[in-house]
Order: structure tokens, then sequence, then C-alpha cells
């Protein structure tokens, strides 16, 4: 006799997590346009309606991701100049953007692209746009409390984003020179 293979579920917050991981694989590779609920349910090896389930379809899934990106780079930023002179913030801000385009290459890959075209919001398309905005607003803060008028924030954090997003497509191609040199 043959004995049936024991097979657990995942709980709801294993599955969500399985499903953002997924997501954030097949967004970075084919793009919001191109990516499907069903190639999303199969590569998690799942049915449609368990990802309709856990976030309401692509666009809920997208947005998840898309937010837990921002937050995971606009921390990173943050952390980075908590102290030190101006020149030295602009450096350690350069330094954990270029480490996170390192370190989360999907994660970069799904920020660099456009902006789906069901996305409400207006003006530049590049999803960098609102990272560049949460920045400045890092920035801003940062400046004040160093003294510094935090008028010119959203110049440095636009040219920041800017530099390292063209920066950082080529080094994901080529890989060289290490991130400390960039």
């Amino acid at each position: 006799m043959v004995k049936p293979m024991s097979r657990s579920r995942m709980s709801a917050h294993e599955r969500r997590a399985q499903l953002v991981e997924v997501g954030r694989a097949v967004f970075a590779k084919r793009g919001y346009e191109g990516t499907s609920v069903e190639e999303l349910a199969d590569k998690a090896s799942v049915s449609k309606p368990i990802v309709y389930e856990h976030f309401g379809g692509k666009e809920g899934l997208y947005a998840v991701i898309v937010d837990r990106e921002m937050e995971y780079v606009v921390r990173r930023i943050s952390e980075a100049i908590a102290s030190g002179t101006p020149r030295e913030r602009v450096e350690r801000a350069a330094l954990a953007f270029l480490t996170y385009v390192h370190d989360q290459p999907d994660g970069f890959a799904i920020l660099a692209q456009d902006r789906p075209l069901t996305s409400p919001s207006t003006g530049m398309q590049s999803l960098l746009n609102d990272v560049a905005e949460r920045v400045s607003e890092v920035f801003a803060a940062s400046f004040k409390a160093a003294g510094y008028d935090p008028k010119a924030a959203p110049i440095y954090a636009h040219a920041l984003v800017g530099m390292v997003t063209f920066v950082g497509r080529w080094w994901t191609e080529t890989r060289k020179p290490s991130v400390e040199e960039v």
C-alpha cells in the first residue's frame, strides 16, 4: 500500500511572503505590463484565486512590492545620512543607493521601470521620481537638523537618484568596478 504524501499548507502570512517574492522576480524580469496573474500564480504553484484572495489582483501585489522597495531604499538612505558633513552625507547616500542596486537587483529593476499605464499618478512616469520625493523629505529633515537650508533638498535628492539610477543601470550589466569604487 502506498502511503499518501503529507502536504502541509502555508499559513496566510507565509503564502503572502511567497507571492511577494515570486511577484518581485517576475515583475523585475517582465515589467508590470508584461506580467499576468496567470504567470504569477503558475510561478508560485498556486491557483489564480489565491493571488486575488491575498492581493486583489496583480495591481495589489505590485503596489505592495513597490511600497516595500521604496521603504527599504528610503530607510537605507536615512540611516546613511544620519550624521556627518554635507559632503559625507551625500556620498553615504549615494553609496547606500548603489549598495541597494547591488544587493537587490530585482527591487532596483522594478523601481527603474516605467510606472504602469494604469497608475493614477501624473508627471514623470518613473517610480524613481517617487523615491526622489521621499529622499527629498529625508534630506530636508537632515539638512534642517544640521542647520542647513532645506530648500536645496529636492535638488540633491533628484540629482542623487538620477545619477545612481543611470550608473546603477550601467553597473548592473558590468558589475565592475566594485560598489565602493563607483
